[in-house]
């Protein structure tokens, strides 16, 4: 029988064990540092390029967040229903992709919506229900104001679900795109 007797340096052991875990945590923090500049990269083109469609329960969550924080959708790529209202100081190329929304028990509405631009606008009469496609824009109507760039329109029937509610007390701001 042979017995070993083996004399173990503890301080170039700790030296060898610890000069593994800092190079194990340099690759690892290189793969990560990686996937994070490539990943953002990717989620922005994917984010860019996704159209978000607003639904009548989202609306006004969207609506608002979009107001209140408009550099930060700029760009967004969104579609909805709504009918065309103006106003007398809108542009020719301009409506409002307008909603009713109820701000009473009694049914009582006031209009709500997105100021669009399209550049066959005056095709569409006041009151035409229609489901666009365009782009959020950051432009200018009494202040700094979303415009929506209209890509795509059709004309639709007035939807089952014609009326919106105030936006709720506790939304997240980004809960309606992204």
């Amino acid at each position: 029988m042979f017995v070993f007797n083996v004399k173990i340096n503890g301080s170039k052991v700790f030296k060898a064990i610890f000069l593994c875990m800092l190079i194990i945590l340099l690759i690892i923090l290189g793969i990560v540092i990686f996937r994070v500049l490539t990943g953002a990269k990717n989620t922005s083109n994917a984010y860019q390029n996704k159209v978000n469609t607003i639904s009548a329960s989202n609306y006004t969550n969207v609506l608002k967040a979009v107001h209140d924080n408009i550099d930060d959708y700029i760009g967004t790529k969104i579609k909805f229903t709504g009918y065309v209202y103006r106003v007398l100081d809108l542009k020719e190329n301009q409506f409002v992709l307008a909603r009713d929304m109820i701000i009473s028990s009694d049914y009582q509405s006031v209009i709500v919506g997105f100021l669009c631009e399209y550049d066959k606008a005056k095709d569409f009469q006041d009151n035409t229900w229609i489901e666009i496609t365009g782009e959020i824009t950051k432009g200018n109507y009494h202040g700094d104001m979303p415009i929506v760039k209209i890509t795509n329109i059709n004309k639709v029937n007035k939807p089952n679900d014609e009326y919106v509610y105030p936006p709720d007390e506790n939304y997240i701001p980004t809960s309606g795109i992204v």
